[in-house]
């Protein structure tokens, strides 16, 4: 059934707005028409100010009253930008940035990392604090509003455009980039509504100058743009959701009462369904974006094609690991040396360790292990540039895995990817076959990479929230280690070959599914590239079919059931 006008204009908590609902394509569609007409005008300012509302419309069906929230980051950045750039004084410039990232980083830990800090400090001190929304208290106080106080609901996308913010602020203190004269045009940046909820993380540098002169919308842009929004569909309808429906949702529920050949072939899944959900949603982000003549920046190169942790890094979520690197990385000195921001990033990370682990013999360890380490990088120059490098590297993928989540399971995560690359740097040294100058190395290495992933994601899926209605919620930190052992657990049982069989004979239509989606994946690029501009190049008809097939299989598979976009919860 068709939504009403109305229905656009409503908010149900229980559905926010996503790419796969049809009121969100009507709405697109009343957008797009405004926006032709406006853009063939060439009115910039009234197209900025469209936009803006069209996509403070779309946080607005996505999360509610939290899009005040945005509009304040909004504001704060705009005008804290105007003071960076006008300071001839460097001091007075960085005590401005300051204030951006401080404003920035305190909503950010008030919405995301409360129960976190919380649960670890009751934890450690043996308290029993109970976590008080006191932002709904003082507006129902004040202004008279009903807001629940019992309960702080993480804002959809908010740690997507909190870093976009503050790159804005910090690219203007670098001198990268000129502030924007008009809020509009600002507002327009930050909130731009494809890539609003789940990226790809948009540079100010990469996408001011779109704003100020936008591209034009071809015959062949409109090519693009349909492409990369079925490819999206398909990828996380046909892919992401019909496998987690189907298997890997029935697995990760209970992995006792499965066999370890299940749980091997659910986290096979889960790596393919992460990757198909994420990637999708970029990839309709990119389409829609597209379709207005902008370009947003590319977020995964097949991934698992990776030949390293490392490697894997920079074709996976391209947008954060790039972020992660200019931002976090070379600010903590990168691989030449250690700075303060290395030991704020460390002091801050070790105060959790010594929060979730607060026996006496383990601090006593922890400090004689820090000790010896320190007179041994005072003694040894090799050495001492060994752990600067590697720590700074650790530093930034484990504030990497607790961006992803306010638990320990992503915390963990980000630190086996952190030691996966270090095992590496190492092993490339004495490795007789790092030359990979033989297909066989080449696909040895691919292969060691994609299980070494797949293992990290026991933690990441045991973190994840899996439904509408636990989105925004706070994480059970104990339940989400026990499930993360439980699946190890299940993997270190042995499955009888009959069993084994059974398994593949019942779920033959799952897997072939899954077999199909590592074999697109693992294309060569040349031949994804012919495809892709075979759909472009076709005549309007031949796209109009393939679109109208792509709606219509995605459209069955939805009546079945989907699971929620799995970065709406960073």
């Amino acid at each position: 059934m068709m939504p009403s006008l109305m229905d656009i204009f409503r908010h149900d908590p229980s559905q926010p707005w996503t790419f796969l609902d049809g009121s969100f394509w009507l709405f697109l569609l009343g957008v797009l028409a405004v926006d032709s007409i406006i853009h063939k005008d060439q009115r910039r300012t009234l197209r900025h100010c469209w936009l803006l509302a069209a996509s403070l419309l779309f946080y607005w069906k996505t999360s509610g009253w939290f899009f005040l929230i945005l509009v304040f980051s909004t504001v704060s950045d705009f005008l804290i930008g105007h003071r960076i750039a006008a300071q001839g004084n460097v001091s007075r410039k960085k005590a401005w940035l300051a204030l951006s990232i401080f404003l920035n980083l305190t909503v950010l830990f008030y919405f995301k990392y409360t129960y976190f800090l919380t649960d670890s400090w009751n934890t450690a001190a043996g308290t029993h604090f109970i976590p008080r929304d006191w932002l709904a208290m003082g507006s129902n106080a004040v202004l008279g509003t009903s807001w629940s106080v019992d309960r702080i609901l993480l804002p959809v996308g908010i740690s997507f455009y909190t870093f976009q913010t503050i790159s804005y602020t910090v690219d203007i203190f670098r001198g990268h980039v000129t502030p924007l004269r008009r809020l509009t045009d600002f507002g327009f940046y930050v909130s731009f509504f494809p890539q609003l909820v789940a990226g790809p993380i948009v540079r100010a540098a990469d996408f001011v100058p779109q704003i100020l002169k936008p591209n034009p919308v071809t015959r062949q842009t409109l090519g693009w743009a349909g492409f990369w929004i079925l490819n999206g569909l398909l990828k996380k309808v046909l892919l992401a959701d019909w496998i987690a429906v189907n298997f890997n949702d029935r697995v990760f529920a209970d992995p006792a009462a499965h066999s370890s050949f299940e749980m091997l072939m659910a986290l096979y899944g889960y790596s393919l369904q992460v990757y198909a959900d994420f990637s999708g949603y970029t990839d309709m982000a990119i389409g829609v974006a597209l379709l207005m003549g902008y370009r947003l920046p590319q977020n995964f190169n097949s991934p698992y094609k990776a030949d390293s942790c490392g490697d894997f890094w920079k074709r996976w979520h391209m947008s954060l690991s790039g972020w992660l690197k200019d931002y976090l990385y070379i600010p903590m000195g990168g691989n030449r040396r250690a700075s303060w921001f290395t030991g704020i990033s460390g002091a801050f990370l070790l105060s959790f360790v010594v929060l979730l682990w607060p026996d006496p013999v383990f601090l006593g360890a922890l400090t004689a292990v820090l000790i010896a380490a320190s007179i041994a990088m005072v003694r040894i120059p090799t050495f001492h540039r060994w752990v600067t490098t590697n720590v700074n590297i650790w530093l930034t993928m484990l504030l990497g895995g607790l961006w992803h989540g306010a638990g320990w399971n992503f915390i963990i995560w980000g630190g086996l990817n952190g030691l996966g690359i270090t095992v590496y740097k190492l092993w490339r040294k004495i490795s007789p076959w790092e030359r990979k100058d033989a297909f066989w190395k080449k696909a040895v290495a691919v292969l060691l990479t994609f299980h070494f992933i797949t293992f990290t994601r026991i933690w990441f899926r045991s973190a994840s929230h899996t439904t509408w209605a636990t989105f925004g919620t706070e994480h059970d930190l104990a339940g989400e280690w026990d499930s993360a052992m439980a699946i190890l657990s299940t993997l270190g049982q042995g499955t009888p070959l009959h069993v084994a069989s059974e398994v593949w004979s019942h779920y033959a239509t799952v897997f072939a599914v899954m077999a199909l989606g590592y074999f697109i994946h693992l294309l060569p690029t040349r031949i994804k590239e012919s495809y892709r501009r075979g759909f472009v190049q076709a005549p309007l008809a031949l796209q109009v079919m393939g679109a109208i097939g792509a709606v219509a299989v995605a459209s069955a598979l939805l009546s079945a059931g989907g699971t929620p976009f799995i970065y709406f919860q960073f």
